[in-house]
């Protein structure tokens, strides 16, 4: 029997309002940790959009792939990240395997969305305007593209 590892190519999906609140979700497995949307690849094939579309409906129940109102509102920010695997999580993936590469996407929603979480990967959300879901976010990068909101934010509308 093999070992069905993780991929080391993973997204980080903020979600966010027209007013730039932004929705964090508390992780099951570590309830000190608020986070946007994140996950790793399934396959090395599926494509990073794809990767995002179905991590935000997995964790949220927000619907955004092909063919749904908000399909044009995913947007890829062309930003990556590359960081050291937390400890804690390191038993996931391959012997050897220490880096991963998290790929960013931006989805605006309109206020009041309904969110729908996954109860074993997280037990409660909140919306926070960007700068307090900055403070909130455990993970540097996370806080890190919550503070570039406003400029991704404006760079989305002209493109």
């Amino acid at each position: 029997m093999s070992i069905a590892y993780k991929i080391p190519e993973s997204v980080l999906v903020v979600i966010y309002t027209p007013a730039l609140d932004v929705l964090l979700i508390k992780r099951a497995d570590a309830s000190d940790f608020w986070q946007s949307v994140t996950g790793s690849k399934d396959a090395r094939e599926e494509s990073f959009v794809q990767t995002a579309v179905r991590e935000v409906f997995e964790e949220t129940g927000i619907d955004c792939g092909p063919d749904t109102p908000l399909a044009n509102s995913l947007l890829d920010w062309q930003l990556e990240n590359v960081y050291d695997i937390y400890p804690r999580w390191q038993h996931r993936y391959a012997p050897g395997v220490t880096r991963n590469t998290e790929h960013l996407f931006g989805l605006k929603v309109p206020a009041g969305t309904t969110v729908r979480l996954s109860p074993r990967e997280h037990t409660d959300y909140q919306w926070l305007p960007y700068r307090q879901a900055a403070e909130a976010c455990f993970s540097p990068s996370n806080a890190e593209a919550c503070l570039m909101l406003p400029r991704l934010a404006a760079w989305a509308v002209q493109a």
